[in-house]
């Protein structure tokens, strides 16, 4: 737990005066102020995470997370778990949506075993595997205490090894059959909202197995004592206090995942580094949701990138104070939907660096 208090002590608020001067110089740009809308947003939030008006990000990643879970053998998921590992492979290969799109961004793919049930070897494969896949949370803790620290630390050091690389800008992907029905425990355990409305169709179960999933994912909370406590942790404790973090490191240890506990490290790691860090769709974000109970000051170095399918989504988003740039009805994970925001966030580099000035192009403002 030391080495995890010195992450999160590590994390500092954003620079205001650097988010301010992107301002200024936005507002002297040839067009009416604020109607690039959130490109202009982009633009000032990054130079307050990187303290600089215009940063360039010339090497970026996309970190999938993979990782199992026990809780499959209840029968949540549309597919088998096998198919963890052999999408991984997949990624290695290249051969997966979020290596389209990320070449497209001019981003690199970073896959890492976090707890894959299998043995996996490739020579590209960042393995940080904690142990075989979670157990099943419906009958005891998915995780120790020491293993989900373990995870967490290990997706920060995964972060130190790139920014040492020369990486600057950071999106997390996922991978894990039956990480929906962990991420949708995790919200219900810290937000309080009913099963009924954090669970979703993940890879597109039917209305049966959908009723099911919600009675597994209300029987791990009461299996781990955690039915009903996050509205009473929230009642007693303000975010970021240590009762907060201390309930958030208990959830994530008992409801959670390798991969989303791995992703919440890349969040934590990359807010210490002052780097800007894309959050994807639901089980990314409920990674950023513990991140953000752990050391609040993270929270400004998220961007969240697109609103997904699954309905617990918004009431993540929401918890964590981010708004999504994109609606695209995308339900993929991987990353798919963060690394299509890189292409925004370039955009709104070339538009600081690039664009006119009223004084520049001889233009009255009168």
């Amino acid at each position: 737990m030391n080495a995890l208090q010195q992450l999160m002590d590590r994390i500092k608020p954003a620079n205001q005066e650097a988010a301010r001067q992107a301002n200024e110089h936005l507002d002297q740009l040839t067009k009416p102020q604020g109607s690039l809308g959130k490109l202009e947003d982009i633009a000032r939030q990054v130079a307050g995470i990187t303290g600089e008006v215009m940063p360039t990000f010339e090497k970026k990643a996309v970190i999938v997370m993979a990782g199992d879970h026990g809780v499959c053998e209840e029968g949540i998921s549309a597919f088998p778990a096998a198919v963890t590992p052999q999408m991984v492979l997949n990624f290695l290969y290249g051969g997966a949506a979020v290596n389209v799109l990320a070449r497209h961004a001019g981003a690199d793919v970073v896959c890492v075993d976090m707890g894959v049930n299998a043995d996996l070897e490739h020579p590209n494969l960042v393995s940080r595997k904690v142990r075989k896949g979670t157990r099943n949370m419906a009958k005891e803790a998915a995780l120790t205490l020491d293993e989900t620290t373990q995870a967490i630390l290990a997706g920060s050091e995964i972060v130190d090894d790139l920014v040492a690389k020369g990486y600057r800008l950071f999106a997390t992907g996922e991978m894990g059959i039956g990480n929906t029905t962990a991420s949708a425990a995790i919200v219900c355990a810290l937000t309080g909202v009913d099963a009924e409305l954090a669970v979703g169709r993940g890879t597109g179960i039917d209305d049966a197995t959908w009723l099911h999933k919600q009675s597994v994912v209300n029987r791990a909370l009461r299996v781990n004592g955690l039915l009903g406590r996050g509205l009473e942790v929230s009642a007693s404790a303000s975010a970021g206090d240590t009762l907060s973090a201390e309930y958030a490191l208990e959830v994530m240890s008992k409801v959670g995942g390798l991969e989303i506990a791995g992703l919440v490290g890349v969040i934590l790691g990359a807010a210490k580094h002052r780097c800007p860090v894309v959050v994807d769709g639901f089980i990314s974000s409920t990674a950023a949701l513990v991140a953000s109970r752990l050391a609040p000051l993270s929270t400004s170095y998220m961007l969240a990138s697109h609103l997904s399918q699954e309905q617990g989504h918004k009431k993540v988003l929401e918890s964590v104070g981010l708004a999504a740039m994109l609606q695209m009805d995308m339900r993929l994970g991987e990353g798919t939907g963060a690394v299509l925001v890189f292409n925004l966030i370039d955009a709104a580099g070339k538009i600081m660096k690039e664009m006119a000035t009223f004084e520049s192009a001889g233009i009255s403002r009168e």
